[in-house]
């Protein structure tokens, strides 16, 4: 059994300019169901949610390094950062604006998670790669446990969300399906 009381569910780029992508190997639809299950048994528990989002305060705060592959956000449509329907995110839900891949870097969800007494992370949204990826990293070397909801994320391509689910995510925490946690935070 875990801890609710000491444990986040932070949920990466759950958004609309993010979701109108195509992933694998699951589809938007089944993370961003996956997640409303794990936000709604949050709620219930009295467990911490931080919804995660890329907001940019004018355009000019966007970072333009000479990547090779151009990032979601080329055209920010009005809608780009507002979370999907399904999750029912309001403004008295904790919102993490990012403006980077990770949602602790240059923001205070370090220091929220602290205050609260959190130590374990449940961790999941789009892209497994980068986002959901670049967060573990960093919530690894700030020592937090780590659970890592495999059908709660995904990526463009499947290998690119298998790859981390494969060969990094095991080395900082443990990897298991929507279900296999709801079972150990409810038994």
């Amino acid at each position: 059994m875990i801890d609710m009381n000491k444990t986040a569910l932070v949920l990466i780029d759950l958004q609309k300019g993010i979701l109108a992508m195509d992933t694998a190997p699951h589809s938007t639809d089944v993370v961003t169901k996956n997640a409303k299950r794990l936000v709604d048994l949050f709620k219930e528990k009295g467990g911490f949610v931080a919804f995660v989002r890329v907001k940019f305060h004018d355009g000019q705060d966007k970072l333009n390094p000479n990547a090779m592959v151009e990032l979601p956000g080329k055209d920010l449509s009005a809608d780009f950062s507002d979370f999907a329907d399904i999750l029912e995110v309001s403004e008295s839900d904790y919102i993490v604006n990012k403006r980077h891949f990770s949602a602790f870097f240059g923001s205070d969800l370090d220091l929220q998670l602290r205050r609260r007494g959190i130590e374990n992370i449940v961790l999941g949204g789009i892209s497994t790669h980068v986002g959901v990826d670049t967060t573990a990293r960093d919530a690894y070397q700030y020592g937090y446990n780590q659970y890592f909801i495999t059908d709660m994320m995904s990526a463009p391509r499947a290998d690119l969300h298998q790859f981390s689910i494969d060969n990094i995510f095991p080395v900082m925490g443990q990897t298991m399906t929507t279900e296999a946690f709801i079972d150990i935070a409810t038994n």
